[in-house]
């Protein structure tokens, strides 16, 4: 424990700015997704399948930062609204494939241009080199830790 005995000041804090902002840039793209009837785990989940390849719900926890049963919900969401289908991978039954349908293909083409703009809102306000610079802190801000944030 640290001898300083000086007031913690909130508003000083690293972490009250990382989640002030955090908030403000989900909770726009939040509003944009449900448009298009996504939040933002199933819309990272298409976007894995999407521009990642990737087909197997272990990847794609792994790619979102989530745990294994949040992904399987958001999977049978995905599934039922029919922008993705599941299938038995061959000789193991456990294994899953899962592979965008036209609708899903659909939905990650019109939530890009949301997205695109969520991300300009800020980036906007610092330069190239500071914008670069920021991105470049927060990895190194998040380096070592497990990128699993269940409650993304």
């Amino acid at each position: 424990m640290s001898g300083d005995t000086s007031p913690y000041r909130l508003h000083d804090s690293l972490g009250y700015w990382l989640s002030i902002t955090a908030r403000l840039q989900e909770r726009r793209l939040d509003e944009k997704l449900r448009e298009i009837g996504l939040t933002r785990i199933t819309w990272c989940l298409l976007l894995g399948l999407a521009n990642e390849g990737l087909t197997q719900p272990s990847e794609l926890a792994d790619f979102v930062g989530i745990d294994r049963t949040a992904t399987s919900r958001a999977l049978r969401q995905l599934e039922q609204a029919g922008l993705l289908s599941r299938s038995s991978g061959t000789g193991d039954r456990r294994t899953r494939q899962i592979t965008l349908t036209e609708d899903g293909r659909e939905a990650v083409r019109v939530g890009t241009p949301f997205a695109r703009a969520n991300g300009k809102v800020m980036a906007e306000r610092l330069s190239e080199g500071e914008d670069a610079e920021l991105r470049r802190l927060l990895r190194k801000l998040t380096e070592g830790e497990a990128p699993r944030l269940s409650h993304l």
